[in-house]
């Protein structure tokens, strides 16, 4: 039997990359810096705070890479007052609650950001728990955060669905032995299988997802 449903948050629930990629710009553009929307997808989209810092300020102290995620997480908040669930996604989330499936969101954004997503989307209080990497010892490529997510439901691997948009993350879900469905919000789909996705589609409308979970289900 089904039971869990486990989601990244941003381009997974709710499509953000645009946003997050124009906040960033906006903000490296001050110091005379250029970020393409190319770059950006190879080398940011999905990773946690630490890592993309990491890679834009490699010689700069952590102190000033903290400074600078905070201003763009705050950037990101003030650009995105309201947000549209993905396609398909409330559907998915009714089914899922009246089926007793226990759901989480698993997001390498900060504990700020997650608030703030969930109740622009409307979805604040929807989720049994919503692990923030940053909070635990490693965030996402590693399968720690999903781990933690099945431990807190008290699911198994094996009875799991997890629903991710980036590299980082179908590689953390696929590690951790869920099946993992990618959805092509902000990468294409061949990079997403090459990650360790055994589906791909474009949001929660497809027919092969709820082919799935009928058969998930029993």
């Amino acid at each position: 039997m089904l039971e869990a449903l486990l989601f990244d948050l941003d381009g997974t629930l709710t499509d953000t990359d645009k946003l997050h990629l124009l906040a960033m710009q906006q903000l490296l553009q001050e110091e005379g810096r250029v970020l393409t929307e190319a770059e950006f997808d190879a080398h940011v989209s999905g990773r946690a705070n630490a890592d993309l810092c990491r890679y834009l300020f490699p010689g700069r102290p952590l102190a000033e890479h903290q400074a600078f995620a905070d201003r763009k997480e705050a950037r990101f908040r003030a650009l995105s007052p309201t947000l549209q669930p993905t396609a398909g996604l409330l559907r998915l989330l009714e089914h899922a609650e009246k089926a007793g499936v226990g759901m989480a969101v698993v997001t390498n954004a900060p504990r700020a950001n997650a608030v703030h997503m969930l109740d622009a989307m409307g979805l604040g209080g929807r989720f049994e728990h919503v692990l923030v990497a940053e909070e635990l010892p490693r965030a996402k490529p590693d399968p720690l955060p999903y781990l933690s997510a099945l431990e807190r439901l008290q699911a198994s691997a094996g009875q799991a669905l997890a629903f991710e948009d980036s590299v980082p993350g179908v590689t953390a879900a696929s590690r951790a032995g869920i099946f993992t469905v990618g959805l092509s919000t902000s990468q294409p789909a061949d990079a997403l299988l090459a990650a360790g996705a055994q589906l791909v589609v474009a949001d929660f409308e497809d027919a092969r997802l709820w082919t799935l979970i009928e058969r998930m289900s029993g």
